[in-house]
């Protein structure tokens, strides 16, 4: 049914393994869309399912079917837990990404585990999900698929940036919605901390200690995917062919890798915001919290680097994917073809009733 409100909660579980973010988030309609976050957590993955999704790229058809089915288990009962804690009732859907096991668009393929039919059951309400397989068929990146939940909820900013496993970006340009992914950012600053003992850098500490490695800076940027044309979207897989060896083959300080690899991600987002001069950039997602490398990005560019609240720096994807299951809902297109790459504007996702 098409109504003017929603209330949903969206669910997000990225690239950089940093937890399960959940937003309890409700929708207006009127000349345009308002939000409010009402309820927002991060759930911790324990040491096991951190191993275990860590691991995924490795896993044949038949391992990656059966962590899917556990996944679905394990992503319900956090999401029970939320509704339960909260005591949270009528919603109109819970709108889930799942966790990415495989991304390979060029192949025709992605796979986001924790999207199976029975997680609506496991938590009794309607469940919008599965947002990139439909794209991918259509010829798409599957990728991102927030620039539209930035276009319409965050209009007055000239360029959206979100600092998370990767860097992505999104912009209007005429009557077109514009994006792509930049670089990596946590998924390999993550990594690397990890040898010190550490789930993260924080503020950028360490990495502000380290010494700068020209050679490897000038050979990263040099990677052929800086050079490509939009769309275009990165995976983990990438990361392992083109980043990992690169780096390690230097056999460098931590410190110094962690170092030359912020100033790597500072001057690819600079050279894309640079594009547009005087311009508001909103940053969002966990790497705004490295101060480290927000210093860097400010540094190269004369644009205006806005900082949100915490709710929407830290929940913001789940709150897109809130909104991309209400379009789908209203059976509007949540998926642009000019962010993609696909064949068409869409309505991506799958919707799971409970079984009665």
């Amino acid at each position: 049914m098409i109504k003017d409100n929603y209330t949903v909660i969206g669910v997000m579980s990225g690239t950089s393994l940093d937890g399960i973010d959940l937003a309890l988030i409700s929708f207006k309609k009127a000349t345009n869309w308002s939000f409010k976050i009402e309820i927002a957590q991060t759930v911790v993955y324990p040491k096991t399912w951190l191993n275990r999704l860590k691991n995924l790229i490795n896993l044949g058809t038949s391992e990656l079917n059966e962590l899917d089915e556990e996944y679905t288990t394990f992503l319900a009962s956090v999401i029970n837990n939320f509704i339960k804690t909260n005591n949270i009732s009528n919603i109109d859907a819970v709108c889930s990404h799942g966790h990415t096991a495989l991304h390979r668009p060029e192949l025709g393929y992605t796979l986001q585990i924790g999207n199976l039919p029975q997680l609506s059951n496991l938590i009794k309400q309607t469940v919008v999900c599965d947002f990139r397989i439909q794209d991918v068929e259509l010829g798409g990146q599957g990728a991102p698929l927030v620039p539209i939940g930035d276009q319409f909820l965050f209009p007055q900013y000239h360029w959206c940036l979100n600092l998370g496993g990767f860097a992505n970006i999104s912009s209007q340009e005429n009557t077109n919605r514009i994006a792509f992914d930049i670089c990596p950012v946590n998924i390999v600053l993550n990594k690397y901390v990890g040898v010190l003992g550490f789930d993260f850098d924080d503020k950028g500490i360490l990495a502000r200690q380290g010494i700068f490695h020209q050679k490897l800076f000038n050979q990263l940027n040099q990677l052929a995917f800086y050079y490509e044309k939009a769309p275009k979207s990165l995976g983990l897989e990438w990361v392992k062919t083109n980043i990992f060896p690169l780096v390690d083959s230097y056999n460098l300080p931590i410190n110094d890798v962690l170092h030359t690899y912020v100033k790597h991600i500072a001057f690819q987002i600079a050279k894309v915001i640079n594009q547009k001069q005087n311009t508001l950039v909103l940053a969002t997602g966990g790497g705004v919290f490295n101060d480290f490398l927000l210093e860097e990005i400010t540094k190269l560019t004369s644009n205006q680097i806005i900082i949100p609240s915490k709710n929407i720096i830290e929940f913001k994807e789940a709150l897109i994917f809130g909104f991309l299951g209400i379009l789908k809902l209203r059976g509007e297109n949540n998926c642009l073809k000019s962010v993609t790459g696909a064949l068409k504007d869409h309505s991506s996702g799958k919707i799971f009733n409970i079984k009665k």
